[in-house]
């Protein structure tokens, strides 16, 4: 088991990383939730029934850790990673709710399938492609509202 998790590690922390950071809003933040993800998946990977894929279960863990750092993360602190250039930021993701954001995150920051996002949401796949499909159209009436 603990050789399957460093191989899922080394195979995987980019798009770990990617997420978390984006889950978090800063990128420190998003790195550190990776760290203590894979720590607790040490510590706890014998409560790893194979219900599931071990990838998922890992997702599930690194979801969890951003949540808590974005949770723990002041609340006037900007996400250091929103370069704006002092206009409006590319995605406005604030107009997306928390689970919009991760599906988002997870399908198109980790290259997941629906079926991986549910397995790692605790979601049915169905749930995944309408708050995929919402959180489209919300994005498209937003960048249709800045082009008029």
């Amino acid at each position: 088991m603990l050789e399957d998790l460093e191989a899922l590690y080394r195979l995987r922390l980019p798009e770990f990383r990617r997420v978390a950071t984006a889950i978090a809003g800063d990128r420190e933040l998003g790195c550190d939730a990776v760290q203590d993800a894979f720590a607790r998946a040490v510590r706890k990977r014998r409560s790893f029934r194979g219900r599931g894929t071990l990838e998922a279960w890992v997702w599930r863990i690194v979801v969890n850790a951003a949540r808590d750092a974005r949770r723990r993360r002041p609340a006037l602190a900007e996400p250091r990673d929103a370069a704006t250039n002092g206009h409006a930021p590319v995605l406005p993701l604030d107009l997306l709710t928390e689970r919009q954001r991760e599906i988002v995150f997870l399908h198109y920051y980790a290259d997941l399938d629906y079926a991986a996002i549910a397995e790692a949401l605790e979601i049915s796949p169905g749930t995944v492609g309408a708050t995929l499909n919402a959180a489209r159209k919300t994005l498209r009436r937003a960048f249709e509202e800045v082009q008029t």
